[in-house]
C-alpha cells in the first residue's frame, strides 16, 4: 500500500521537529533565484540551503588577495553580534557607541601625531574616507582661490597611476582634473621630481601612498613635503598633502616609528587608513583624520536634529551599524601599543620568510619582500615556458588566492604575483603555500614544449584591489 505523503504544513509541531531537515521540503526543484517565492520555508531549510550555496565561495583565510582582515578573536566577535541593531549614526539613542567612536577618532589623530586630537570621522572603509579628504582638499583649495579673486574651475590633484581606484572615482564624481605621474621601469613609487613636474595653483593636494596597492612599497612622503615646502615658498602656491595610509597607516608607528610620513609634516593636512586592514576588524571600518578643524571645512558639516539632538555628521553615508566602531575600539584597548607591534612583527616575520623562501627557487625576481608592509610581490624571471596567471590557476586548485595582474602603464610588460600576509596566516600555513608553490612549478616545467595558458593581456591593465 502507497502512503500518501503529507506537506510539511500538515505536520504537526512535534513531527515538524522530528522530521531532518532536509526532509522539511521536496528537494527536487530549486528555490527562486531572482524573485521571490510564493510560501515561507522553515528557517532552518533557509539556512541551509544558503549556507550550502556558500560553500563554494573560497575559504578567507588562504584568501592572499586581499588587504582585509579574515580573522578576528571570538569576544570580538561577540561584541560586533551585540551592535548589529545599533545605528551608528543614531548618537542621541546610541551614546554610548557614539562616544566609543569618538575615542577610536583621538586614538587614531594621536597615533598619526596631530597636533590638535579628535578632528576626524569614521567610515565605511578607505572608500568613503577617501571621498571625505578629497571634498575637504577641493573646498579648501576653492576658499584659497577665492581669497585671490581667481577662477575654481579647473582643479587638479596629483597622484601617481599605481592609486586605487577610488581616487579615479574621487576625481570623475567631483570634476577634478587627475594629474598622473607614470611609473617607470625599476621606479615603481612617485618620486618629488615627478610630483613637481605637474603642480600648479590649480592642484587641490598631493597624494602619496603609505602601502602602494601593487606592491606594499611607501612612497617618500617626507621628500615630497620637503620638495613642496621649498615649491610653494618660491611661487606663493599652498599645496598640501593628503597621505593614503589605507594599507600602511597602521603599521607604520609599530614598525618604522622613525619614518615621518603623517601630521608632524606641516603639509600634510589629512590622512586615511583602513581598520578593516591592518587595524584588524572585519570589512566595514575606515578612518580620516584631519591636521585640525582648520583643515576640515565647517559647511561640509551637517546638522540634523530628527533623531533627537544635534547630529553633527560628515558622511556619504548615513545609516550603518556600530559593530565594526566597536570592533575597532576592542582592539585598541585589547592590543594596545605592544599588541600591536608584536602582531606586525609576527606579521613581517612570516612575509619575509615567504619571500626569502621564494626567492631560493631561482624563479622569481622579487619587488617587495614584506618587510615594509607585510606585503610581497614577485615576477617571473622567464614567462616564456609558463606565466604567473598559470602559477595563480593552479595554486587555487589548492585553495590558494594568489593574485596576478600586471603594473601600471608604462610597466605593464611586468606581470606579478602578490601575497598579503594578514592576521591568522601562520608560519605552518606559509610553509604550506611555498611546498604548493614548488609543486606547481614542477607541474610546468614536468611538461616539454608548454604554452603559456593564461596570459593576462587583455587590452586592459587591471588593477589590483
Amino acid at each position: 500500500m502507497v502512503t500518501k505523503q503529507r506537506k510539511l504544513s500538515e505536520l504537526s509541531e512535534h513531527e515538524r521537529q522530528l522530521t531532518p531537515v532536509y526532509g522539511r521540503r521536496a528537494m527536487d526543484h530549486a528555490v527562486p533565484k531572482f524573485a521571490l517565492p510564493e510560501h515561507e520555508l522553515d528557517p532552518d531549510v533557509a539556512y541551509n540551503l544558503i549556507h550550502d550555496e556558500l560553500m563554494l565561495d573560497g575559504n578567507a583565510r588562504l584568501n592572499l588577495a586581499t588587504f582585509v582582515t579574515t580573522w578576528m578573536e571570538p569576544q570580538a566577535e561577540k561584541l560586533m553580534a551585540e551592535c548589529f541593531d545599533k545605528n551608528m549614526i543614531d548618537k542621541d539613542e546610541y551614546p554610548y557607541t557614539a562616544m566609543i567612536e569618538e575615542r577610536c577618532i583621538n586614538i587614531v589623530t594621536r597615533l598619526f601625531n596631530a597636533p590638535e586630537t579628535g578632528v576626524g570621522a569614521s567610515a565605511i572603509g578607505s572608500s568613503e574616507a577617501v571621498m571625505l579628504a578629497g571634498m575637504a582638499l577641493k573646498w579648501k583649495w576653492r576658499e584659497r582661490m577665492k581669497a585671490k579673486d581667481k577662477p575654481t574651475d579647473k582643479p587638479n590633484i596629483v597622484m601617481g597611476n599605481n592609486v586605487q581606484v577610488v581616487w579615479e572615482k574621487f576625481a570623475r564624481y567631483w570634476d577634478v582634473e587627475p594629474r598622473y605621474i607614470e611609473m617607470e621601469p625599476d621606479q615603481y613609487t612617485i618620486t618629488p621630481k615627478g610630483v613637481l613636474d605637474v603642480v600648479d595653483e590649480n592642484t587641490i593636494g598631493v597624494i602619496p601612498i603609505l602601502g602602494v596597492t601593487y606592491t606594499g612599497a611607501f612612497e617618500p612622503v617626507e621628500a615630497i613635503h620637503d620638495a613642496l615646502v621649498e615649491h610653494n615658498a618660491k611661487t606663493g602656491h599652498d599645496i598640501p598633502i593628503h597621505v593614503d595610509a589605507a594599507s600602511g597607516g597602521f603599521v607604520a608607528p609599530f614598525l618604522h616609528p622613525e619614518l615621518k610620513w603623517d601630521f608632524r609634516l606641516p603639509l600634510v593636512k589629512s590622512i586615511n587608513v583602513s581598520g578593516h586592514k591592518y587595524g584588524l576588524v572585519y570589512p566595514g571600518i575606515g578612518w580620516v583624520a584631519w591636521r585640525s578643524h582648520e583643515d576640515l571645512p565647517s559647511d561640509l558639516i551637517f546638522h540634523v536634529n530628527y533623531l533627537g539632538g544635534d547630529m553633527p555628521t560628515f558622511t556619504l553615508n548615513f545609516s550603518r551599524p556600530g559593530n565594526q566602531v566597536v570592533a575597532q575600539y576592542y582592539n585598541f584597548i585589547r592590543l594596545g601599543r605592544a599588541g600591536y607591534k608584536r602582531a606586525f612583527e609576527q606579521m613581517r616575520d612570516v612575509a619575509t620568510h615567504l619571500a626569502s623562501e621564494i626567492e631560493k627557487t631561482g624563479r622569481f625576481d622579487l619587488l617587495s619582500r614584506g618587510d615594509t608592509i607585510p606585503v610581497l610581490a614577485f615576477a617571473l624571471k622567464d614567462s616564456s615556458h609558463y606565466t604567473v596567471y598559470d602559477l595563480s590557476a593552479k595554486l587555487r586548485e589548492h585553495g590558494w588566492q594568489v593574485p596576478a595582474y600586471t603594473m601600471p602603464p608604462k610597466v605593464e610588460h611586468l606581470a606579478v604575483l602578490r601575497i598579503v600576509v594578514r592576521e591568522g596566516f601562520s608560519r605552518d600555513l606559509a610553509d604550506m603555500l611555498i611546498q604548493d608553490l614548488h609543486a606547481a612549478i614542477e607541474h610546468f616545467e614536468s611538461q616539454p614544449g608548454y604554452k603559456p595558458a593564461h596570459t593576462g593581456k587583455t587590452g586592459k591593465v587591471h588593477k589590483p584591489c
